[in-house]
């Protein structure tokens, strides 16, 4: 399969990804607020972090290993 084809789908997902973020982000609930989430901003940002270590994390040891399998 062409490259092109993977740029494709990849650009299609980031931009629908882009647009959901935007309609979520400027829906009537959310700018209304809630404050029941501002009491738990801590627990949401550690959950987030944790998120994105074990991400970060993930991707780095798939580039370890495509880096010491590849011929």
């Amino acid at each position: 399969m062409s490259l092109y084809v993977y740029y494709t789908l990849f650009l299609l997902i980031m931009l629908f990804a882009a647009g959901a973020t935007m309609v979520i982000g400027y829906s009537k609930k959310n700018t209304e607020g809630n404050p029941e989430y501002d009491k738990k901003t801590k627990t949401y940002w550690l959950g987030l972090s944790m998120q994105y270590i074990v991400a970060i994390s993930a991707g780095l040891i798939a580039l370890i290993i495509y880096i010491f399998t590849r011929h």
